[in-house]
């Protein structure tokens, strides 16, 4: 006579989880009743959270493109690492550049960013590590951003 009881209980909390379930979403439908949806909203959170890979497929789209001049040695979409290989600039040949671009989140923010960048110069035959301009980090982030930024206008029709 105890099982049943419990069983009953079971049953009935069951039941009354899923009608409420079904009483918020009319009230989520009722409140937005004769409000036109706003499309751009659905195909930003489409684009954002809705991809193949594991990041912000704007900001990873950005950051290939941008540093697509240099050597890749491993381009991880689902971690949203990007590694590049040593690259020396032509006009510069005693100096070379090696950069990591990490996309941290899906969601398209200044803070899902961080480009870390290692400079080295040449010294006597040899490749010495150099300061890197912490200006010349940021102008990469920016870069990037604002790439992001265009590739996602252009995909929604916003100009």
């Amino acid at each position: 006579m105890f099982r049943p009881s419990r069983l009953v209980l079971l049953v009935s909390s069951a039941l009354a989880l899923s009608a409420c379930q079904a009483i918020r979403n009319d009230l989520a439908k009722g409140l937005n009743y004769g409000k036109s949806p706003d499309k751009t909203k659905e195909a930003d959170l489409a684009a954002a959270k809705v991809t193949t890979i594991g990041v912000n497929s704007y900001l990873w789209r950005a950051a290939l493109d941008t540093v697509s001049f240099m050597p890749l040695l491993q381009a991880d979409s689902n971690g949203g690492v990007i590694v590049t290989d040593w690259y020396v600039n032509p006009s510069s040949p005693g100096e070379r550049m090696k950069l990591t671009v990490s996309v941290l989140d899906q969601d398209l923010r200044a803070d899902a960013l961080k480009v870390a960048a290692l400079r080295q110069i040449q010294q006597n035959g040899q490749w010495v590590d150099a300061p890197v301009a912490a200006a010349t980090v940021q102008k990469l982030e920016d870069i990037i951003l604002t790439r992001a930024r265009d590739l996602r206008r252009a995909a929604s029709g916003i100009r």
